[in-house]
């Protein structure tokens, strides 16, 4: 008997740095991190440190949903908020962070052209993670 085929998606806006000023990000874009750290940190009981401090929001979209769905949302959320983000980038990486999952190694995704705004208006590149798991 043959496995359905799923696919799965994200896209979470990540600032990485030095020092960051964590509830600084958040009262600013007016959003709570759904994932945050500070240098030095265990990523795990035994694991290694943290390299950097991280602020991360993953946008809440159903992963089913389409890449583009998400990236629309989280768009949204940010784009009152792009010129604070763009002078961010002077002192700490920001990007977005899209992550694709399927159990396929055929199964594709495309992004309809006006999904990649935030790209473009961030002055971040577009990359995806792949997981065929």
């Amino acid at each position: 008997m043959s496995e359905d085929i799923y696919r799965e998606f994200s896209a979470s806006l990540r600032i990485f740095g030095e020092a960051l000023d964590l509830s600084g990000i958040s009262a600013r874009l007016g959003l709570s991190p759904t994932h945050s750290h500070r240098r030095g940190e265990a990523r795990t009981p035994k694991g290694t440190p943290y390299e950097r401090d991280a602020w991360v929001f993953t946008v809440p979209v159903v992963r089913s949903r389409p890449l583009e769905e998400h990236l629309f949302e989280l768009w949204c959320l940010l784009e009152p908020h792009a010129a604070y983000l763009r002078k961010l980038k002077e002192t700490c990486a920001v990007d977005v962070f899209c992550g694709y999952r399927s159990n396929s190694d055929t199964a594709g995704f495309s992004v309809a052209p006006a999904a990649l705004t935030i790209f473009t208006e961030l002055g971040v590149p577009f990359g995806v993670s792949v997981i065929i798991a």
